[in-house]
């Protein structure tokens, strides 16, 4: 379990991946991802995760250009687009992101969702690039079980991370217990359920310890050994969502949060989603 802002979980190929990190889903490209960016590199972040489809990554790149801290002390994930899948438009998708971040690698890249008749191949192109060592670590996002056992039929590199909707709604106990199995990190994408947050237990658990119901979340999150990416544009909110570590949540808290699950997504099922 992380103890500080900055500190890491190790992946199964041995990188160190922050475990709390800033996601940018949303976040308009041009001055809003950059001081967005910004803000959170200031306050110690060093986990920036976006997306080719999020239209912002040349933004995110200027901002960790014009930050100054050295490159190899920031994580940056990107993924590849689903219209973008298969094995040679992977390839120059990869390339894409890079020029549009200005950077000469990624620390992670991602199978953004499981297109049906692609995602084997597009992993395969995801092993050829980290092969070649043009990319730190690879994983898959929004993969359920099957569709990682079909990727694992195909070479002996098992994904670092498999980034999915997580949170107390949709706490993903089967799929959190098969990637332990197998050595990999759950990732969650809406962390704080889009911002629906005031739920009694948790609004509770907020004024015992003298926190928001947000960061009471965050806070289950890490001591689940869930890696977490919470978004906002506010600079008071990043702020916020980073002063998680000087109180800790009991077992029995954590269980009852667990008990709040309803298996409720807020985005789509990636066995259904048309996009």
């Amino acid at each position: 379990m992380i103890q500080n802002l900055q500190d890491a979980v190790v992946l199964n190929n041995g990188v160190k991946m922050p475990g709390l990190g800033l996601g940018v889903f949303r976040v308009e490209e041009g001055s809003q991802v950059k001081d967005t960016v910004r803000w959170a590199l200031d306050v110690g972040y060093r986990h920036i995760d976006t997306a080719a489809v999020y239209g912002n990554e040349a933004g995110v790149g200027e901002a960790v250009a014009a930050s100054g801290i050295p490159r190899e002390h920031i994580f940056i994930t990107s993924k590849v687009w689903n219209g973008d899948q298969g094995y040679d438009s992977t390839l120059k998708a990869y390339d894409a992101s890079l020029e549009r971040l200005g950077l000469d690698y990624l620390d992670l890249y991602l199978i953004h969702w499981p297109v049906k008749d692609k995602y084997v191949d597009t992993w395969k192109a995801l092993l050829s690039l980290y092969g070649d060592k043009k990319v730190r670590a690879i994983g898959v996002s929004n993969f359920h079980i099957h569709h990682i056992e079909d990727i694992l039929a195909v070479g002996s590199v098992v994904p670092v991370v498999d980034q999915v909707e997580c949170h107390p709604r949709l706490v993903q106990k089967e799929l959190k217990s098969y990637l332990k199995t197998r050595g990999i990190w759950l990732e969650a994408w809406s962390p704080l359920m889009k911002g629906n947050v005031d739920m009694p237990l948790l609004v509770a658990l907020g004024k015992k310890y003298a926190k928001t119901p947000a960061q009471v979340v965050i806070r289950w999150h890490i001591q689940r050994d869930v890696i977490v990416i919470p978004k906002s544009v506010h600079k008071e909110r990043i702020v916020e969502n980073a002063g998680v570590f000087d109180f800790s949540l009991t077992e029995e808290e954590l269980d009852a949060i667990d008990g709040l699950n309803e298996n409720h997504r807020y985005g789509s099922d990636p066995d259904n989603f048309n996009f």
